[in-house]
């Protein structure tokens, strides 16, 4: 049976549209509203809450701790200070990626470890011979996700410090109308945003806190459907969507690694030693992941042969279609993971991994679409990402 969130007493009541997933065994609210057009905007004009709780989150404790992260995560860990946050992938011997998400230091010998996926029994397994304590501390944090232009406005009016010093992915301890938090400047949504956790049993209240601190602000409930719509956007990768973790499958075709998903950057290779190190040193990638924007006119003369006008989608398309060299999709040369029409920018836009040698900016492929069962394609480009960045994302 789904479990309720933290935030379900506060929610659920808000659920209209009484539309749910499961997220890693808890309810999550796919929308508030019947439709989710007012959600997306708020995260892009004022400011969308999400509730974060399900993701998974460890403790990493001990005078090893730093020690057996750098020994199973790409990221050099040893280079985090104190209040520092990292996106961070992981991989198995084979260099081929099992989960990302982030690692942030919260204090000498203590990290923080969020994860899609549970990630307690595979940092057991690397922690023989270090002296570290491993705790699973998902159920005991509520987490909220706050963000779009208007999110840091929100929280300042909540607390005392100043939160315009508070750099892009550092984090810090404060307080929000009396509840203790930790407050980091991070998100799923390419916009100026914080994600923060607060003891369990603070959840209503840090809930209600909120709300009302986000009024003036037409601060919004967020769902999954807007929040899948802005992280293509964002040109963010999403696990069991843009990429299958390696302990999820046996077949090698369905396997990645960090260099082909685009994540090359958070890959250390000159660090001593961490699992998969030694595979993802030897040869190229087999593929690359490339930012793709669809012709929009073209398409639309494709669905005037059936004499029917353009139709764009409504929210994300997550299931995976072929991408072509040429018009009459006899190349096959990879495959779109995700795309969106994108409201903010105007565009049909998706993520796709493709043959190396296609994938340059600029380059024309085509994008397979189906319209009254009959398979066409459609051009697009390949084109830089993230999509949407806004310079108040990273900035003052």
């Amino acid at each position: 049976m789904p479990k309720p969130s933290p935030f379900h007493s506060r929610t659920a009541e808000l659920v209209e549209s009484y539309d749910w997933q499961i997220w890693s065994g808890y309810l999550s609210a796919n929308a508030y509203e019947l439709e989710h057009t007012h959600e997306y905007n708020a995260v892009r004009t004022s400011a969308g809450v999400f509730d974060i709780s399900p993701l998974y989150k460890y403790y990493i404790d001990g005078p090893d701790a730093g020690a057996l992260l750098d020994r199973v995560l790409t990221r050099d860990v040893t280079k985090l200070r104190v209040g520092q946050v990292a996106y961070t992938t992981w991989c198995d011997d084979d260099g081929k990626i099992i989960d990302d998400g982030t690692v942030a230091r919260l204090d000498e010998n203590l990290y923080r470890l969020t994860a899609a996926d549970p990630t307690e029994r595979w940092l057991q397994e690397n922690a023989a011979g270090l002296t570290v304590h491993i705790e699973d501390v998902t159920e005991r944090f509520a987490g909220l996700s706050v963000q779009g232009p208007t999110s840091r406005a929100i929280l300042q009016a909540m607390m005392k410090e100043d939160l315009s010093g508070l750099k892009y992915f550092r984090l810090m301890e404060t307080t929000l109308d009396g509840t203790p938090v930790v407050l980091s400047r991070t998100g799923f949504t390419g916009d100026l945003g914080y994600e923060l956790f607060a003891e369990h049993y603070d959840a209503d209240d840090l809930w209600d806190k909120l709300m009302r601190a986000g009024e003036p602000y037409n601060l919004r409930p967020m769902g999954n459907t807007a929040l899948d719509m802005t992280r293509i956007e964002a040109g963010l990768l999403l696990t069991d969507v843009d990429f299958v973790s390696s302990k999820k499958t046996m077949f090698d075709h369905q396997k990645s690694t960090p260099l082909e998903l685009g994540l090359g950057w958070t890959v250390k290779l000159e660090k001593p030693y961490f699992v998969g190190q030694a595979a993802l040193k030897k040869g190229a990638p087999k593929e690359m992941t490339v930012g793709l924007e669809l012709d929009t006119v073209a398409l639309e003369q494709l669905y005037a042969r059936f004499g029917m006008p353009l139709h764009l989608p409504y929210s994300s398309e997550t299931e995976s279609v072929p991408v072509y060299a040429d018009a009459r999709a006899q190349k096959r040369i990879g495959k779109s993971t995700s795309r969106t029409w994108s409201p903010i920018l105007k565009k049909y836009i998706g993520i796709a991994r493709v043959e190396p040698r296609y994938a340059a900016l600029g380059t024309r492929v085509f994008v397979e679409v189906t319209i009254e069962a009959h398979r066409l394609a459609c051009p697009a480009k390949v084109v830089e990402m993230p999509f949407f960045d806004p310079p108040r994302k990273k900035g003052k």
